[in-house]
């Protein structure tokens, strides 16, 4: 067990952490639609705010004469870029750029962009009326919406990169001596591989409304109400020189998606508006301005040489990535570099270069369902490897997975050997030849396979407390953070630690908590958990110290369950928890309290960037092609994961539900669409781009493996980054009809691969 210098951390024995079907502290909230999302907030004499968006894809606006949109009636304000109250917002960092930059400019850099003049009126119908009053005079400059184009020699710059030539920067990295691998190689093979650009859209457009106002018991100067921006209280003190102290949040929900920490415009300027006004002033997207890239277009060249037992010696992948628009994360692209699949193999020869292009096209906030995204040109190869040699795709990739300690390390992964086991068991694993698989029904037959480190989080410190209270035990967090919600499995933590019931624990919201249980899916929850987990030891020794003088023993001889202090020698002697005096004061009111500060043992995976292998996951798809129609339905996938330990399997398989659903939709459905003439955004709507529903993605059969190995809480390690993936479906639709498609597999595509359209 892994979780050696954490409290309790080899327990063997749980009651609550584990269990499933106990009842989430906010599930309810949004099954029953009480959620609130920036989007839903309102106070009275509210005003509304709009920006101007720009038509174009890339343009500069040279001047706007604001006399008509200003004398309409229901016009509050009207505000452009160079006005000193818009002038003196200025982002530092963290939000939209790398360094000082105004929070508004007069540039656009894709269509839809909030550009150069924001409006506040009575009506959101008196904003759009105002919006068509400006007198916009545009500079309208050459676009770039592909980033092939924007990588030739003769395509208009639209913006170089640092350290670039035109449109492009190019980013290498070299591992060993690729010529040499070749050269040890028995076959090589060449082959293309492309991640579309996609969206994951947000259902839950961002927005915000705010206010300021006179606080009684506050000091000096007006505290600041907001709603919608989420974890983003540090980035508004900053942003309006406002003490921390002074700006309240009471919105949790963010409806965002994975690690998409990127706070939009219309989330931070209402307080700018609220404060010009004297009125609360509400600003919210609408869902066409939601379609922010969750994955940059990337079209790699892939050879790969390799033996006859199917050891690959070398590896070249040259790659075009879409970079974005100003500010974009490198998530997703260059930053994927550094920990690829392949050092996961024994091959140490591998050299990857990536041209970077400045685009038109969107931008990449934060990193999203972020896995990486190049670690499917393994999952490719490796079934290109395993066809040209006749063998089973997992026999590659078992011969060229490396040991537990080094690239070098000969050794078995025994986390990969289990979940191969339960895996092969639970998908009744019956490999074939590309084409030669077919239903009853006449359809064709494919199966593919993928597998992945297990990464987490290891690196963030977080600061948790706990306390009780007239017998309850409260623990102030900050909650719900881009549809993860993370707190329910602390609270899980605590109350095992404890031995407190379920209901005794409190999850108390305060956004102004030190305690934000975030850090990216099951993988931060994971970490945070571990803190958790020692704030809530130190408390019942606290608890322990209190109840020793009533039940006249030693702290050593007493425990904890059911909310209550027992004497193990006599279980039937008690004292609850609501009955525990602090023996300063005697009042049963009195606060116990603990705090933990740290971070769990440093993971594995975040020293040896897939060099050195603990616990890992696999998966399998099915899929069904209708060879007439192009149609492809998903049978089932398959998951096998080792998580370390369990924290709350209700949280846990949703999240492998929802990067199911991630990954089908990205390999089957959807797809980021521009016009080259225009550079327009043609299908920023929920009708023609495409997400799957539940009914899309086929049923997924899980198997949770619980090797105690992780480095987090228990031992547990998270697992649901590392499943999102672009390819394995592209790959069985391939083990299907003996042809590779680009995703979106539609049934367009399909049929062309079968030489039928």
């Amino acid at each position: 067990m892994a979780d050696l210098a954490g409290a309790n951390g080899q327990r063997t024995e749980f009651k609550v952490v584990g269990r499933r079907n106990l009842p989430g502290k906010l599930s309810y909230n949004l099954a029953t639609g009480k959620a609130r999302f920036g989007m839903d907030a309102t106070a009275p004499d509210m005003l509304f705010a709009k920006f101007l968006r720009s038509p174009y894809a890339n343009a500069v606006v040279e001047s706007v004469d604001t006399t008509k949109a200003k004398a309409l009636p229901g016009v509050v304000e009207v505000l452009k870029w160079d006005d000193p109250a818009m002038k003196s917002l200025v982002v530092d960092g963290g939000l939209f750029s790398s360094g000082p930059s105004p929070f508004l400019d007069n540039i656009a850099d894709q269509e839809d962009a909030e550009v150069a003049v924001i409006v506040v009126a009575e009506s959101e119908d008196v904003c759009d009326e105002a919006l068509k009053l400006l007198d916009v005079k545009w500079d309208v400059k050459p676009h770039v919406v592909d980033p092939r184009d924007g990588a030739r020699p003769d395509a208009p710059v639209v913006r170089t990169p640092p350290g670039g030539k035109g449109n492009t920067a190019t980013t290498e990295k070299i591992d060993g001596d690729v010529e040499a691998g070749f050269k040890q190689a028995d076959q090589i093979i060449e082959f293309d591989f492309m991640l579309p650009a996609y969206a994951s859209h947000i259902p839950n457009p961002s927005g915000s409304m705010a206010y300021w106002y006179d606080d009684q018991w506050a000091s000096e100067g007006q505290d600041l109400m907001i709603e919608g921006a989420a974890q983003g209280g540090d980035q508004l003190a900053i942003l309006y020189k406002t003490p921390l102290d002074k700006v309240h949040q009471v919105t949790l929900y963010q409806g965002g998606k994975y690690c998409d920490w990127g706070l939009r415009k219309s989330q931070l300027v209402t307080p700018l508006l609220a404060k010009l006004t004297g009125r609360p002033v509400r600003c919210v997207n609408k869902r066409e301005n939601m379609y922010d890239f969750d994955i940059n277009q990337i079209y790699f060249h892939i050879k790969v040489g390799f033996k006859n037992d199917g050891l690959i010696t070398a590896v070249r992948l040259d790659s075009v990535a879409d970079n974005g628009t100003r500010t974009s994360s490198p998530f997703g692209t260059t930053s994927d570099m550094g920990y690829g699949p392949w050092y996961t193999t024994r091959c140490e020869n591998i050299h990857q270069s990536m041209v970077t292009v400045s685009t038109n096209r969107g931008q990449m906030y934060t990193s999203s369902q972020h896995c990486p995204f190049g670690w499917d040109t393994m999952t490719v190869a490796e079934q290109l490897v395993a066809e040209k040699l006749g063998m089973d795709v997992i026999d590659v990739a078992t011969r060229n997975l490396h040991g537990p300690e080094s690239q070098q390390d000969p050794a078995p992964v025994p986390s990969y050997l289990a979940c191969i086991e339960a895996g092969k068991k639970l998908m009744q694993w019956r490999p074939h030849k590309a084409g030669e698989g077919k239903l009853p029904d006449g359809r064709l037959h494919g199966a593919a396979f993928r597998y992945q480190m297990c990464p987490r989080h290891s690196f963030s410190d977080y600061t948790a407390t706990v306390y009780l209270h007239a017998g309850k035990i409260f623990m102030p967090t900050q909650g719900a953070c881009t549809g993860m919600f993370a707190t329910d499995a602390m609270a899980m933590v605590v109350a095992e630690e404890l031995g407190a019931k379920w209901e005794d624990v409190v999850i108390q919201h305060d956004m102004k908590a030190p305690f934000q249980p975030v850090g990216g899916g099951s993988d931060g929850t994971t970490a945070a958990a571990w803190v958790i987990k020692e704030a809530a030891a130190k408390l019942k020794g606290l608890i322990l110290e209190e109840a020793a003088p009533r039940l006249k023993a030693k702290v050593e001889d007493l425990d904890t369950k059911d909310s209550a202090v027992y004497l193990k020698s006599d279980p039937s002697k008690t004292v609850p928890f609501d009955q525990l005096r602090a023996p300063s004061t005697g009042n049963i009111q009195s606060y116990l309290s603990a705090t933990a500060n740290g971070r769990p043992p440093t993971a594995l995976w975040a020293v040896g960037m897939g060099k050195m292998l603990d616990t890992m996951n696999v998966q399998f798809v099915e899929v069904a092609v209708d060879a007439e129609t192009g149609a492809v339905e998903v049978l089932r996938h398959v998951v096998a994961a080792d998580t370390g330990k369990v924290l709350r399997p209700t949280s846990l398989e949703g999240q492998i539900q929802q990067t199911m659903m991630f990954s089908s939709g990205c390999q089957l459905s959807e797809e980021l669409l521009w016009d080259k003439a225009s550079g327009v955004h043609l299908n920023n709507n929920m009708f023609e781009y495409k997400k799957p529903t539940i009914l899309d993605i086929g049923p997924t059969d899980i198997d949770l493996l619980e090797t105690r190995a992780g480095n987090a809480a228990y031992g547990g390690n998270g697992i649901s980054h590392s499943l999102a993936n672009t390819h394995i479906l592209i790959c069985a639709i391939q083990n299907a009809i003996g042809a590779w498609v680009d995703p979106p597999a539609t049934p367009d595509r399909v049929l062309k691969a079968l030489g039928k359209a």
